[in-house]
């Protein structure tokens, strides 16, 4: 869940709120509120989000605002928004190497290995889940090529995607790792090349256009382990740009 906007309370010095918080509200809001009398009630008490109840029977319990229904609102519009955004960017990409005539999919859980440190056990297996998975159109094993994007539409998740270290490198054994950046409310790229680790590329989606930034550094290995050569067989790539045209062809003119 993104990174959520202040409430807008009158106090100055009110705490500045985040996803946390917002978690908590909506947990309050769907619960019988029962407090829970940490840090992150308390904040939400002083902004005006919550209020304190007391039964009859003297037992406290908690009450979501109109205000922090409001807020919630806010943030759920915010998460749909950034959301519709991800998946755009995620699709477009996936038709732009179906059109450069690589076979891409997208929502695929591929088994990979990262190094663990460890020289008794190297390498343990994890899942990852690349937002666009695609390789060459090709019958060579070892001309596939396989390539990795990841899209990040906001800052924050870019942020907390660079600090997982296991995550890349789940990535990079299984191809090319790309990041595909977009723009903020201004326009501008959610960061700047620079601020990704150097082994990985970087596209910039700005004007309509996908820019790349810098090339990504391609990982020693040839070919693709058996587990994902299964999981690529179970699941079906996008559709390229001659679909239509293809389709055209069983007409009658």
């Amino acid at each position: 869940m993104p990174a959520a906007s202040p409430a807008p309370v009158a106090d100055a010095a009110s705490p500045e709120l985040t996803r946390a918080h917002a978690r908590r509200l909506r947990d309050i809001y769907r619960s019988a509120g029962w407090p829970c009398q940490d840090p992150l009630e308390i904040d939400l008490l002083a902004a005006g989000l919550l209020e304190r109840l007391r039964s009859p029977l003297g037992h406290e319990t908690l009450r979501v605002t109109d205000a922090g229904v409001q807020w919630l609102a806010t943030v759920l519009a915010r998460n749909r928004a950034a959301l519709s955004a991800h998946e755009a960017l995620v699709e477009r990409v996936a038709r732009e190497m179906a059109r450069a005539g690589r076979l891409a999919w997208t929502g695929l859980s591929l088994r990979a290995q990262v190094p663990t440190g460890d020289p008794a056990k190297p390498h343990r297996w994890c899942i990852a889940r690349p937002d666009v998975f695609s390789i060459r159109h090709t019958s060579v094993e070892s001309y596939v090529e396989p390539v990795v994007h990841e899209i990040k539409v906001r800052r924050a998740d870019l942020q907390a995607d660079l600090r997982q270290e296991a995550k890349r490198g789940a990535y990079r054994d299984l191809g090319e790792c790309w990041y595909v950046l977009g723009t903020d409310a201004r326009g501008r790229p959610i960061a700047q090349p620079e601020e990704v680790p150097a082994e990985c590329g970087v596209l910039l989606a700005l004007d309509g256009r996908l820019t790349v930034a810098r090339p990504a550094v391609r990982p020693a290995r040839a070919s693709l382990p058996f587990g994902v050569w299964m999981a690529l067989a179970k699941a079906t790539p996008i559709g390229g740009s001659d679909d239509d045209a293809q389709a055209l062809l069983g007409e009658p003119s």
